[in-house]
């Protein structure tokens, strides 16, 4: 019996290792190495605005932060995302986005890369994260100082990590106000160095033990309990229910709670 069961079982990691490298591609641009764009082709691929975020110029007197995620680039959208946080102050009528773009080196921190809201390369992105007015300004400026912060800012690996999902995850473990919930198909959020293997969960809520992205488990009031296995996520979400799969994110109720676009005290615009 448990020899029958060594071929079985060495062949389900062996399948999962090779998820997990393909995987880990999902963060690279399609021939970023020579800066050719293949017929097809991600060149010509849509990044116009999905026309999700609020309108900056309407709501001039609203301060707003919100994160994003998109499935990457052609086969790769299977497997993994990519996230970017956008904000704005009070008094601004336009964005601030900032996300890590691997073939952006060796400054991979990019500000304002792309639309606000934009299509990632034809992915229409998910909103994860959406706070507007009382107590934003505060975590504006904490979200500055995380970026700022960011300890890979010069370093990028695709497979396992710093990558796009590892800056995020940076983010929300700074700036806990935010209550960010990275999808378990952001492949790198759970990136942790040798030199620190436990610490806060990438929700800023809660603590997870990682070995280099590659092996580990998280436990937070956001994220519910999340095991990782060659940078694949598994788990359960008890605060929204939900299943937290690989390949299909997050499979349950919606854990985004939109506010009100305007203050209260602004009525003519709240009913536009």
């Amino acid at each position: 019996m448990l020899k029958t069961s060594f071929p079985l079982i060495r062949a389900g990691l062996v399948a999962c290792l090779v998820l997990a490298v393909q995987a880990g591609f999902a963060h690279d641009a399609p021939d970023a190495a020579t800066g050719a764009a293949p017929r097809g082709s991600w060149a010509t691929a849509p990044r116009h605005s999905a026309g999700i975020a609020p309108d900056p110029v309407q709501l001039v007197d609203v301060p707003i932060v919100q994160i994003y995620a998109a499935r990457t680039y052609g086969w790769r959208a299977y497997f993994a995302v990519h996230p970017w946080i956008i904000y704005k102050r009070k008094g601004e009528t336009a964005y601030t986005r900032y996300d890590v773009v691997g073939w952006r080196s060796p400054d991979v921190v990019q500000r304002n890369y792309a639309v606000p809201d934009g299509l990632w390369y034809g992915s229409t992105p998910e909103l994860l994260v959406d706070h507007r007015g009382e107590g934003v300004e505060a975590m504006i400026d904490a979200v500055e100082a995380a970026v700022v912060s960011y300890p890979f800012a010069h370093e990028y690996r695709s497979y396992p990590g710093p990558n796009s999902n590892t800056f995020l995850a940076h983010i929300g473990r700074e700036v806990q106000a935010l209550k960010l919930d990275l999808p378990p198909n952001a492949i790198g959020k759970d990136y942790r160095p040798l030199s620190s293997p436990v610490g806060v969960s990438s929700s800023g809520s809660g603590v997870q033990i990682g070995l280099l992205g590659l092996l580990g488990v998280s436990l937070g009031l956001e994220e519910g309990l999340e095991f990782n296995v060659l940078g694949l996520n598994f788990g359960i979400d008890f605060n929204r229910p939900a299943l937290r799969l690989p390949f299909f994110g997050r499979v349950g109720f919606t854990d985004v709670s939109t506010p009100p676009t305007v203050p209260a005290s602004n009525p003519e615009l709240a009913r536009r």
